[in-house]
C-alpha cells in the first residue's frame, strides 16, 4: 500500500498543476485585466511594498483589512526576486493551493474504501474549469471564481471559510475530545472577521444555521454541534471586537453598503449580470458545471452516510442560497459578495468520498492517466503565465521613466494613478487625489499627502475632468500613449483637504 504522505504529495502535486493551468488561462485572457492593472487589484501589493520599503504605515483602508493577503505577499516579495507581476502571477497560483488544502481538510482522513486526496483534486479541478471559462476584464461581471486568483478580492477569507468547513467536518467525523477544534474554530472565526467582517455573511451565519438544524436533528451530536456553533459565534464576536484598536486604518466599515431598501434594485442588478453572464458560451458552460455541482450537493444531504457528511453537503448548496438571499436583502450592488455561489458547490465533491467501483487495476491505470494528463498541461501552463506577467506596456514604462527621471512630485485620480504608482522607484512620487486637487484618502498610505503640493498631474481615459483655477495651465504636456503627463513645473498646485 502506497505511504500516506506519498498520495498526499501526489494530491498537492496534481492541484499546483492544476493551478497552474488555471492561472494560465485566466492570465491569457482579457481577465489578465483585474489580475495585473486594475486599480483594485493592486492593493495588497501596495501595502507588501509600503511595508518592506519602511515607510510611514498611515494606510486609509476600506473594511477589509487584508492581513493574511499583505503577510503572504510580502513574504513571497522578500524572498524571491520578482517583479510585482511576477509575485501577483505567483500568488494566483498559491491561492489556488492553498484553497486545495483547505479542501482536503474538508474533505477528512483517509480510510479504508474512501479517496479524500481524489476526490479534494477533482474539486480543484471543477474550481479551475469555472474559473477558465472567465475571461472578461470587468470587475463586475458576474465572473467570481477567477477573483480568487487575485491578492485582493477576499482570497483569504474564502480559505477560511472552507477551512471552517473542514474542521467542522472533522471534529463530527472523529467524535473526539471537542478542546482542539473548538479552540481552531473560535480562533480562525476571530482571526477572519477582524481581518474581514464579511466572513460573518460567508461563514458565520450560514454555518451557524446549519449546525443549529443538524442538532435538533441528530440528538447524539446536539451538544457537539451546540457547542461548535457557540465557539463560531464566540470567535467572530471576539474579532469584531479586535477591530476597534485598528478604526483608524479603517476608512468604510461598510455599514453604508448595505440598503435593505434598495433590495428590487439589487435584485435587478443580480439578474441582469445572471442574464448576462448565461449570453456567452462560455457563461453557460460554468453555469451548467455548477448547477450540477449544486443538485450533486442536495443528492448527497439526502444520501448522506453519516453526519459529517452530510454537514459538507448541506453547506455546499444551503451556504450559497443564504448569501445570495442575503445579497439582495441588504440591497448590495457588487458582485463580488457572491463568491460562494461558484466556490462552495465544489465541495460537493467531497462531501462523500467512496472510491469508484472498479477494479484496483482499472482504477490505477485511470488515475496514472489523469495525473500525466494534468501535470502535462499544468507545465505547459507555464510559459504562458510567465509571458502573460512580460507583456510590455512601454506606455506605462514611459510614464514611470518620466516621473522616476523628474525627482518631483505629482498627482492623479484613483483609477489612473494606481498602476504607475506601484511600478515607480519611489511611490510617494504620485499622490492620490480628486478631480479638484482633494487629497483621497481611499486604498492609500496617507502619509502621501505630507507633500503638500503637486508639479503635474497624470491622466488617461479613466480621469474626471480636472476643477483647477482658470488662469493655471501646464507649462507642456508629455504624452506616454493611454497617458498624458500634465507638466506645472513653474505653477505648483496645492493639495486640498483630505477625504475618502
Amino acid at each position: 500500500m502506497t505511504r500516506a504522505w506519498v498520495r498526499e504529495l501526489a494530491g498537492w502535486t496534481l492541484a499546483a498543476a492544476v493551478a497552474l493551468a488555471t492561472a494560465a488561462s485566466v492570465a491569457s485572457s482579457a481577465r489578465a485585466e483585474l489580475l495585473f492593472r486594475d486599480g483594485d487589484s493592486l492593493i495588497v501589493a501596495m501595502l507588501s511594498r509600503s511595508v518592506l520599503a519602511g515607510e510611514p504605515f498611515d494606510w486609509a483602508l476600506s473594511s477589509v483589512l487584508f492581513l493574511p493577503e499583505t503577510a503572504l505577499f510580502t513574504a513571497l516579495d522578500a524572498l524571491l526576486p520578482l517583479d510585482a507581476n511576477g509575485l501577483l502571477a505567483l500568488s494566483a497560483v498559491v491561492n489556488q493551493l492553498a484553497l486545495f488544502g483547505a479542501i482536503r481538510l474538508a474533505a477528512g482522513p483517509v480510510r479504508e474504501g474512501r479517496s479524500p486526496i481524489a476526490w479534494s483534486v477533482a474539486a480543484i479541478l471543477a474550481f479551475g474549469v469555472i474559473a477558465a471559462t472567465e475571461t472578461s476584464s470587468s470587475r463586475d461581471a458576474l465572473e467570481l471564481a477567477s477573483l480568487q486568483l487575485t491578492t485582493t478580492y477576499y482570497s483569504a477569507t474564502v480559505v477560511a471559510v472552507v477551512l471552517m468547513i473542514g474542521i467542522l467536518r472533522r471534529s463530527v467525523d472523529s467524535r473526539a475530545r471537542l478542546r482542539l477544534p473548538v479552540i481552531a474554530s473560535a480562533a480562525l472565526a476571530a482571526v477572519s472577521t477582524l481581518t474581514n467582517p464579511l466572513f460573518a455573511a460567508w461563514a458565520v451565519a450560514p454555518l451557524s444555521l446549519v449546525l443549529l438544524v443538524l442538532g435538533l436533528r441528530t440528538a447524539a451530536l446536539r451538544v457537539r454541534f451546540l457547542v461548535l456553533t457557540g465557539a463560531l459565534l464566540g470567535g467572530a464576536a471576539i474579532g469584531a471586537v479586535a477591530r476597534i484598536p485598528l478604526a483608524a486604518w479603517i476608512a468604510n466599515t461598510g455599514a453604508g453598503y448595505a440598503q435593505p431598501s434598495r433590495w428590487r434594485e439589487s435584485l435587478s442588478y443580480h439578474g441582469d449580470l445572471v442574464i448576462e453572464r448565461l449570453q456567452s458560451p462560455l457563461g453557460l458552460a460554468s453555469a451548467l458545471v455548477i448547477a450540477a455541482l449544486l443538485g450533486l450537493a442536495v443528492l448527497r444531504t439526502v444520501r448522506a452516510a453519516s453526519e459529517a457528511e452530510r454537514l459538507v453537503a448541506v453547506v455546499a448548496w444551503v451556504t450559497p442560497l443564504i448569501v445570495l438571499v442575503g445579497a439582495v436583502a441588504l440591497g448590495t450592488h457588487a458582485a463580488r459578495y457572491l463568491q460562494p455561489l461558484v466556490l462552495l458547490p465544489v465541495l460537493a465533491l467531497v462531501s462523500s468520498l467512496r472510491t469508484a467501483r472498479l477494479s484496483a487495476p482499472l482504477r490505477r491505470t485511470f488515475a496514472a492517466i489523469a495525473a500525466v494528463l494534468l501535470v502535462a498541461v499544468g507545465i505547459l501552463g507555464i510559459p504562458r503565465l510567465a509571458a502573460a506577467a512580460t507583456v510590455p506596456d512601454p506606455d506605462l514604462d514611459c510614464v514611470t521613466a518620466w516621473i522616476d527621471g523628474s525627482g518631483r512630485i505629482g498627482a492623479g485620480q484613483f483609477w489612473t494613478v494606481r498602476l504607475p504608482k506601484l511600478h515607480l522607484g519611489d511611490p510617494s512620487q504620485l499622490v492620490q487625489v480628486d478631480h479638484r486637487l482633494d487629497a483621497y484618502a481611499w486604498l492609500v498610505n496617507r502619509a502621501d499627502f505630507d507633500a503638500g503640493e503637486v508639479t503635474f498631474l497624470l491622466e488617461d481615459a479613466q480621469t474626471v475632468g480636472w476643477d483647477l483655477p482658470d488662469d493655471v495651465d501646464p507649462l507642456r504636456t508629455v504624452e506616454c500613449g493611454r497617458y498624458s503627463i500634465l507638466d506645472f513645473e513653474t505653477t505648483p498646485l496645492p493639495l486640498g483637504p483630505a477625504h475618502s
